[in-house]
């Protein structure tokens, strides 16, 4: 039973021992023989349980020991262990003019807007990789020549995309910097063209029809899981980006208006985004619904119905399936709708749009997303037509959109 104020209070220890109240999730309140209460978590990070300190009651109230109970919880789903980031912030703060003190503040100050896993990679790129090395340097003392060295030991490994990814950081970091006084320029910038660049790797994928339609029916004939058939079946038709898929939400769907809209917090780029669905992908879902509807999420995992199926699900079914990770991954699907419908004529934002792709302005993207949505519908719907025609072993001549 969760514990309450009023309860707090009123409890005495008569015992020459310490006595523990429990809470909820892992807090809990330790009343020693003294009388003084103290607050304490529990979690478990790498397998393995830990126990921080979450100050005294009352200058900590249950409301803000609940709280920060749930900043520690949200650090561990982000891949963060919250005793040695409490480490790392009081190690920076016995130098406020260092790197180190620096970098956490910006990380303190913008992580809560990052969904948890780039803040786990964020924070863990910076410890593991550039930290170590400049972390105790004054900020005013950092150049060029110290950053580029971080960034090649990266490289030297082989992780030249993460390297880039770190010049980035770096770059904001600073940037950060300077905005609020404590830097004069950004030297990340002077590094520009230092590193290689990272060649593109394409999503494999198929575009021949004839291809599409031995793959659609091999979909179909899927006998392994019903629910990984569903996902399978979904989605060449929808071609959102697979972690959308396996997370996809019953909440989010709407059958009697043919809509799926998926909340901004699961979108790459943030932003809330519109599926229609067509009447296949509609007829899917009602076959689907009867075996996870009470559920949370389309397609639970086989260990929990709480978490969704794991990200190599799909993919691993079309390796069964006997294409190879170079013939077409999940991601592929993708690749394959914005070929060929771009092909078929459609209007090329409606495409991008109905992708989810990058908007440049931040304005117009929040308001794009239901920009060319009748359009929309109508494309998702030939889509599906002209994949069912695929599937049946017919020649299909689409019909090119020119309006």
């Amino acid at each position: 039973m969760a514990l309450t104020d009023s309860a707090i209070k009123a409890f005495r220890n008569s015992t020459p021992s310490t006595v523990k109240l429990a809470d909820e999730k892992g807090l809990f309140l330790l009343i020693t023989a003294s009388g003084a209460k103290l607050w304490r978590v529990r979690y478990r990070f790498a397998g393995r349980e830990q126990l921080l300190a979450l100050g005294v009651y009352p200058d900590v109230s249950l409301k803000e020991a609940r709280l920060r109970r749930d900043d520690i919880r949200r650090q561990v789903a982000a891949g963060i262990d919250p005793s040695a980031a409490r480490k790392t912030a009081k190690a920076a703060q016995a130098g406020e003019g260092s790197f180190e003190a620096l970098t956490l503040e910006w990380y303190h100050q913008f992580s809560p807007n990052w969904a948890p896993g780039h803040a786990g990679r964020i924070y863990r790129r910076l410890e593991v990789d550039v930290l170590p090395w400049i972390g105790k340097r004054p900020i005013a003392e950092l150049g060029a020549p110290e950053l580029l060295a971080c960034l090649r030991r990266i490289q030297a490994r082989g992780a030249l995309e993460t390297a880039h990814r770190a010049l980035q950081t770096l770059s904001q970091i600073f940037r950060y910097a300077v905005a609020t006084g404590r830097a004069v320029r950004d030297p990340a910038a002077d590094l520009r063209g230092a590193l290689p660049p990272v060649r593109v790797k394409h999503f494999a994928t198929l575009i021949d029809p004839k291809a599409i339609g031995a793959l659609l029916r091999d979909l179909d004939g899927y006998e392994g899981a019903f629910v990984t058939r569903c996902a399978l079946q979904l989605a060449p038709l929808l071609f959102v980006r697979p972690g959308e898929l396996r997370q996809a939400e019953w909440a989010e769907i709407d059958l009697d208006q043919s809509e799926w809209r998926i909340p901004g917090a699961k979108m790459k780029m943030r932003h809330a985004h519109i599926v229609p669905l067509s009447r296949q992908a509609v007829a899917i879902l009602e076959d689907l619904h009867p075996l996870t509807g009470k559920g949370r999420y389309l397609f639970p995992g086989l260990r929990s119905a709480h978490r969704p199926m794991s990200e190599n699900t799909v993919n691993a079914a079309l390796r069964r399936l006997g294409y190879a990770q170079d013939q077409i991954t999940g991601h592929g699907f993708r690749s394959m709708a914005s070929t060929l419908l771009n092909e078929m004529g459609w209007h090329r934002d409606a495409i991008e749009r109905q992708l989810a792709h990058a908007e440049s302005d931040g304005v117009r993207a929040a308001y794009n997303r239901a920009e060319y949505l009748p359009e929309r519908r109508k494309m998702m719907q030939a889509w599906s037509d002209y994949l069912d025609g695929l599937k049946q072993g017919a020649v299909v001549v689409p019909i090119h959109k020119t309006s």
